[in-house]
């Protein structure tokens, strides 16, 4: 992480950008040696479709869930369960 002073910063403002920008580093400003920003690059939030899209068509509704289900589970049955998963 770089750290530039304010009056620097502003003579080679957008030589840093594009340092930012092309290598993701990030800046830390300065003012009198105290940090007071910090220039980053900005992290794109993955879309709904992006993060959940390939669960398309492998969700499984049921009309109701509080109906009892019709097969007999016993302790066994679960933890065999529990081996598979």
């Amino acid at each position: 992480m770089k750290s530039i002073s304010k009056s620097k910063l502003k003579s080679q403002l957008l030589e840093f950008l594009r340092l930012v920008e092309s290598e993701g580093e990030e800046i830390v400003v300065t003012d009198r040696s105290k940090p007071v920003l910090k220039i980053s690059k900005y992290a794109q939030t993955p879309s709904t479709e992006e993060l959940f899209g390939e669960m398309r068509g492998k969700v499984k509704y049921f009309e109701d869930l509080t109906t009892p289900t019709t097969e007999e589970w016993t302790r066994s049955d679960l933890v065999e369960a529990r081996k598979i998963a």
